[in-house]
C-alpha cells in the first residue's frame, strides 16, 4: 500500500482512529475505484456504497456547500428530504452526466430485481476538475467504468492517492487525489465511528500546513514546474457514520469538515468547489414506508461536540493522506519528494 501521513511519524488530531483509519470502518460501508492511467488520461471514478440495496433502504443524509464553484448532482433533494438513495460517485467535472446516467441504470436494474419499473431516482455525483493532468474533454468514464468500481467495492482497505477519481487531481500545488480517515467517537450515549473519504483537488502551495509546518514556500523554490498556482480546484468530502443523527444534526456535523480543510491551509478560493456530503447507517429509511421515520432514535444535541471534532480531524487527515500517498504524474510533483522537510 501507499504510504500515509502516519507512516511519516506525523499524527493528526487527538482522537483515536478506527481499525483501518478509513471510511470503511463504519460497518457496511464499501468503497470501489476504477482508475485509468495511460498516455493521455489520468482519471477515474470512486464509488462509496453506504449499504447494499440503498434504493430501498435509504440512509439519512445531509450536505453542506462550503464554496459553491462545483457541478455536483443530487444535493438539492438531499437538502430537502434528508435521505440518500444511491451510492455516492466521485469523478471529474465533465463526466458527471455520464456517471449520473450510470447510477440511473444501476438503480433501474435493482428495481427490476424487485419487479418494479424505475420512475425517479436522485443520483449523487461529486466532481473535481482533473483537466490539468487529464484529457478531460474525451469523457472516458461511463457506465462500464462505474460498474467496475461498484464490483471492486469489497476491500476494507481503501486505495489512496492516484486512485479512482483521484488519478488526475492536484492538491495544494502537488499531486493530490483520494484520502480517507476515521475516528472513534465516545459519548454518554455509546461509542460510534465517523469515517470520511475526500477527493482532494484544492488549495495553493504557499498555504500548505502540515501539522503546523508551513513548508509550501520552501517546496515551491525547489520545483521545476507548477501545474496550478491558484485555488481553482475543488474538494469533495464524504462523511459516513453509525451515529443516530437526524438530517439536521448530520448537516451540523458535516459542516465541521471545513475546519479540517482550514487546518491544512485551505481558504476555499473563488474557483474551488468545496462540498461535504454525509450519511448515517443508523436508520433504515425503507422506501414508501413512512413508519420507519417515526421509529428513528435521534442523538442528544448536547453530546455532539466529539462528532464535530471527529469531522474536523478526519478531513485534515484525509487531505494529508491524499498528499502522502500520491505519486508524481507528468509534471506534477508529489509531497513525498519533499518528505525530509517534515521529519
Amino acid at each position: 500500500m501507499a504510504e500515509r501521513i502516519r507512516d511519516w511519524g506525523l499524527v493528526p488530531g487527538l482522537m483515536k482512529p478506527g481499525r483501518n483509519n478509513s471510511i470503511t470502518d463504519v460497518p457496511g460501508v464499501k468503497v470501489g475505484h476504477y482508475t485509468l492511467h495511460d498516455s493521455k488520461h489520468h482519471t477515474g471514478v470512486t464509488v462509496i456504497i453506504p449499504r447494499d440495496d440503498i434504493y430501498y433502504h435509504r440512509c439519512t443524509a445531509a450536505c453542506e456547500v462550503i464554496n459553491g464553484f462545483g457541478k455536483t448532482s443530487g444535493l438539492v433533494q438531499i437538502d430537502e428530504l434528508g435521505q440518500l438513495e444511491t451510492p455516492i460517485a466521485l469523478t471529474n467535472t465533465l463526466n458527471v452526466g455520464l456517471v449520473y446516467d450510470a447510477l440511473v441504470e444501476y438503480t433501474s436494474h435493482i428495481c427490476k430485481a424487485h419487479d418494479e419499473k424505475l420512475k425517479s431516482v436522485n443520483p449523487v455525483v461529486g466532481e473535481c476538475n482533473d483537466g490539468s493532468l487529464n484529457h478531460i474533454r474525451e469523457r472516458v468514464i461511463g457506465y462500464d467504468e462505474v460498474m467496475s468500481a461498484i464490483r471492486n467495492a469489497e476491500n476494507p482497505e481503501v486505495t489512496e492517492g492516484n486512485a479512482g477519481a483521484g488519478a488526475g487531481m492536484v492538491c495544494h500545488g502537488l499531486k493530490g487525489g483520494i484520502g480517507t480517515a476515521s475516528r472513534i467517537v465516545e459519548t454518554e450515549e455509546g461509542t460510534y465511528t465517523i469515517g470520511m473519504l475526500a477527493l482532494c483537488n484544492h488549495g495553493v502551495l504557499e498555504e500548505l500546513n502540515v501539522l503546523g509546518m508551513k513548508k509550501g514556500q520552501q517546496i515551491k523554490e525547489k520545483l521545476d514546474s507548477m501545474v496550478r498556482t491558484d485555488d481553482s480546484g475543488s474538494c469533495v468530502l464524504v462523511l459516513a457514520t453509525d451515529m443516530p443523527l437526524c438530517s439536521r444534526q448530520l448537516k451540523r456535523v458535516v459542516k465541521r469538515s471545513a475546519a479540517g480543510l482550514a487546518r491544512c491551509g485551505s481558504f476555499w478560493g473563488h474557483g474551488s468547489g468545496d462540498i461535504a456530503i454525509g450519511f448515517t447507517t443508523a436508520h433504515d429509511n425503507i422506501r414508501n414506508d413512512s413508519r420507519t421515520v417515526l421509529l428513528q432514535k435521534v442523538f442528544n444535541e448536547d453530546h455532539l461536540d466529539q462528532a464535530f471534532a471527529a469531522a474536523a480531524e478526519c478531513a485534515e487527515e484525509c487531505v494529508l493522506n491524499a498528499l502522502a500517498a500520491a505519486d508524481r504524474v507528468k509534471n506534477c510533483h508529489c509531497l513525498s519528494e519533499f518528505r525530509e522537510l517534515f521529519l
